[in-house]
């Protein structure tokens, strides 16, 4: 019986050095990529496109302003978590509060379109109660990041801009090797939509 764990999309954020270069207009989820399966698709859809289907508790944390976030995110199988700050700390609260019954989480962000599937599914493999997941390449921790069931209260504490890195000293951390650069590539400027 596999062990149940939600995929927590965390896409609050409003992306600023993006909109610094390409107009405050352009919202990055929603700027067209080719993915590396070949697809034309937005960020957003190739974020969740990658996620793996036997997750199938899945929560997009957003804000109220992106309609088309929200309707793509639902057309995956998404609960909405709506949240009014940006910051990543509240994001991971709400979206850990909205399935807290949960054995584990997957904490993935909406502006990494690149990450494999391969690479979602051996860092859930390896969930577990008291530990935290996390992808490795070349040395560098990447993302997604799982948590186990012990970290849910510290997560549904987190607040403001401050993420869940704080929680690594409180428990087990483990490394999942993977050959995916694609963990380390976020779309913060229009020049990583394009992944070399």
């Amino acid at each position: 019986m596999s062990k149940p764990i939600g995929v927590i999309v965390l896409a609050a954020g409003q992306g600023s050095r993006f909109r610094q270069v390409a107009g405050d207009e352009k919202d990055k989820l929603l700027a067209d990529c080719t993915g590396r399966d070949g697809a034309v698709r937005s960020v957003i859809e190739h974020v969740l496109v990658n996620l793996p289907t036997e997750l199938d508790r899945r929560v997009l944390v957003t804000t109220a302003d992106r309609p088309q976030v929200i309707r793509m995110a639902k057309a995956y199988g998404c609960e909405i978590a709506l949240v009014e700050s940006t910051g990543m700390g509240d994001s991971i609260a709400a979206g850990v509060a909205t399935c807290a019954q949960l054995n584990g989480w997957l904490m993935v962000l909406g502006d990494m379109p690149f990450i494999l599937p391969s690479s979602i599914e051996q860092v859930t493999a390896q969930v577990m109660d008291d530990c935290i997941s996390v992808p490795v390449q070349e040395g560098d921790y990447g993302h997604p990041v799982g948590f186990g069931r012990d970290f849910g209260p510290g997560l549904m504490a987190l607040s403001g801009d401050r993420g869940a890195k704080a929680l690594f000293a409180q428990g087990r951390v483990v490394e999942v090797a993977v050959d995916d650069p694609g963990v380390l590539w976020d779309v913060d400027v229009p020049e990583k939509l394009v992944f070399k």
